[in-house]
């Protein structure tokens, strides 16, 4: 998909400096391109845990690709893995040799944020295309000198921001584009997970890049960042677990015009991951689940309410599908998830980061 704000009907625009740069001809219609139109890409699975599972589901499920290689620093693991969820794809015991088989044309990298950079890298040594799980890496710098790579080896890559492609989302931009809830005001969103303090597990673990923000609050951010752009300010008020990282986080992301996000995250609290979008003349209420295949409720000030529900089916399929539709474009970048965006992201994660003193070992 290519941006075509010049093509944003006049009668629709509700605030073109705003909106328009940020719109798809997709969008404007409420919709995503189907799954079976994007094109057979083979994909080499680093690392096998949970989300390369529903990742590699979605792509034997719902597209024309296949997880060909799957490489994990254990082979029991990495055949155990392939067995439920890749039948047939070739197993590998170590990174580097996953990254090397000639059967894969781009990498979808699911290790722990903290070693995204190093992984990345390794890929991109091979000339392999990546899809590299979010956050990015742990910081903007960091992010800048993988991006920097990839560019100088002509590889594609992307943050797997899943989020970005799904069919409700592009609902949620149509409406907007049509002005159905006037000029976007307030983006409110959180994503609490109540999970038992354990020092020893990657979320509250510094080695690990740990902490809420960057496992759970990259969400939030990254949504408000879809509708509203790169904030002004970024106010952040948090505590911090005994490890150091942080455990519960409030945000406020500022805009010149007047606009505002509200966003939460925390590990130690339970909600359902709601969000409400507000505008001059209506709001968007999306109760549980807003990053994911969802539902929600345009209520207008002057028409009808109507409603939306996600089809059925693993959402992760959209952002392979991206992928594969760009390689095939011969594009080095998603323009539905550009670098620019990741990186303007990764800045306000750092800053809230900043605000709460939470410092990974090495930075």
């Amino acid at each position: 998909m290519t941006d075509t704000a010049a093509e944003l009907p006049a009668e629709h625009a509700v605030d073109p400096a705003t909106y328009a740069a940020r719109l798809t001809t997709a969008d404007l219609a409420g919709t995503v391109p189907e799954l079976s139109d994007a094109p057979p890409l083979r994909w080499g699975v680093l690392g096998a845990g949970n989300i390369a599972a529903s990742f590699s589901d979605g792509v034997r499920d719902r597209t024309a690709a296949q997880v060909t290689a799957v490489g994990s620093r254990s082979m029991d693991k990495a055949q155990a893995f392939a067995d439920a969820h890749a039948p047939g794809a070739r197993v590998h015991g170590s990174y580097a040799a996953l990254v090397a088989d000639d059967e894969v044309d781009a990498v979808y990298v699911a290790t722990p944020h903290s070693h995204h950079l190093e992984h990345a890298l390794l890929a991109i040594e091979a000339g392999k295309h990546l899809l590299v799980e979010k956050p990015l890496t742990r910081s903007v710098s960091e992010s800048r000198t993988l991006l920097d790579a990839a560019e100088a080896a002509g590889v594609f890559c992307m943050e797997a921001v899943w989020t970005r492609f799904l069919p409700h989302v592009a609902a949620i931009r149509g409406a907007i584009a049509r002005g159905e809830i006037g000029e976007v005001r307030t983006v409110i969103a959180e994503f609490d997970v109540a999970f038992a303090y354990d020092p020893s597990h990657r979320l509250f673990a510094p080695e690990l890049a740990g902490g809420a923000l960057l496992d759970l609050g990259i969400y939030p951010i990254t949504f408000a960042h879809d509708l509203l752009g790169a904030p002004d300010t970024v106010l952040a008020h948090g505590t911090l677990a005994e490890t150091g990282v942080d455990d519960h986080v409030s945000m406020i992301l500022g805009y010149d015009g007047g606009a505002q996000a509200i966003l939460h995250t925390s590990s130690g609290a339970s909600g359902g991951a709601g969000a409400r979008i507000i505008g001059t003349r209506g709001r968007i209420e999306i109760p549980q689940f807003f990053f994911g295949p969802t539902g929600f409720e345009v209520v207008p000030d002057d028409g009808p309410s109507w409603s939306f529900t996600s089809p059925d089916g693993e959402g992760k399929a959209y952002e392979a599908a991206e992928v594969a539709r760009c390689l095939a474009a011969g594009q080095t970048q998603s323009a539905r998830m550009p670098w620019s965006d990741t990186l303007e992201v990764m800045a306000v994660l750092d800053e809230v980061r900043a605000g709460l003193g939470v410092v990974y070992p090495g930075e």
